[in-house]
C-alpha cells in the first residue's frame, strides 16, 4: 500500500502523541499488543526493520485495524532498498535513526512520511532540504528536553519526534520543547508484561503517555 497524502498521515502521528517503537515485536503477540496500545490512545506504530519478520508484521498489523484507525509504519531503515520494502509491505510512514539521502528519496518518490534521525541543527537542515518530512532526535536521552527546545529556536520549521530514553517522566517536558510527536520503546510496552500476556498493563501505561501529552499540549 502507497501513502496518498502525506500531511494526512503528519497529521495521524501527532494525533497519536506516541509512536510505539516495537522492536523485537514477535508475530504471536504483535497484535495484542497494537490492540492494547489503540485501546489506550495510541495510535501509531513503528515496526523496525532489524526484525527478520519485520515486513510481514507490517502488512499484519496494518491488516488488523480499519482504515484511519491507525498508521503503521516501518523503522531502523538504514537503506533504500530497506524503504522501499517497507513501503510495499504496506507502511506508512519510515523511520531511521540516522539520516540516509537514499532513504529519503526512495520515500518522496512514493508519497511516504519520512523520519530520518538527527541530533544537530546542521543534520536537521540538510535532512529537511532533502525532503524529510520530520525528523526523528536521536537519542534524545543524551542531550535532553532542553537541546530539542534549542534547536526548535532557530528552526520552528521543522517538525521533530525526540526517541530514545522518552518516558512517563519527561514525555511532557518535550511535547512543551516543541515536539510534534515522541517515540517511545521499553518505557511504553513493558517486555515483562508482554510475556505474561498482561496487555491490559500495557493499554494503561499508553492512555498515561496519552494523558500527559494531552496535557502538556494545553498548557
Amino acid at each position: 500500500m502507497v501513502a496518498l497524502d502525506v500531511h494526512e498521515d503528519m497529521q495521524r502521528l501527532a494525533d497519536s502523541g506516541v509512536v510505539a517503537v516495537m522492536r523485537g515485536a514477535d508475530a504471536d503477540t504483535i497484535i495484542d499488543v497494537a490492540d492494547a496500545l489503540h485501546e489506550g490512545g495510541v495510535t501509531a506504530y513503528e515496526i523496525t526493520a532489524d526484525n527478520p519478520d519485520a515486513m510481514d508484521l507490517i502488512r499484519e498489523v496494518s491488516a488488523s485495524f480499519s482504515d484511519n484507525e491507525a498508521i503503521v509504519g516501518a523503522g531502523t531503515a538504514l537503506d533504500a532498498p530497506t524503504a522501499n520494502a517497507a513501503i510495499q509491505a504496506g507502511a506508512e510512514f519510515v523511520v531511521g535513526p540516522n539520516f540516509d539521502e537514499g532513504v529519503v528519496e526512495t520515500c518522496n518518490r512514493y508519497g511516504t512520511l519520512v523520519a530520518p534521525g538527527i541530533m544537530t541543527p546542521t543534520e536537521a537542515t540538510d535532512a529537511y532540504s532533502a525532503g524529510a518530512d520530520l525528523v526523528k532526535v536521536f537519542p534524545a536521552s543524551s542531550l535532553g528536553p532542553g537541546h530539542l527546545k534549542s534547536m526548535k529556536g532557530p528552526l520552528p520549521q521543522i517538525p521533530m519526534m525526540p526517541t530514545g530514553g522518552v518516558g512517563l517522566d519527561n514525555a511532557a517536558d518535550y511535547i512543551e520543547a516543541g515536539a510534534v510527536v515522541v517515540g517511545a520503546g521499553g518505557a511504553l510496552m513493558d517486555d515483562e508484561a508482554i510475556e505474561n500476556g498482561d496487555f491490559e498493563a500495557i493499554t494503561e501505561t499508553a492512555r498515561e503517555f496519552s494523558n500527559i501529552i494531552d496535557d502538556a499540549r494545553d498548557d
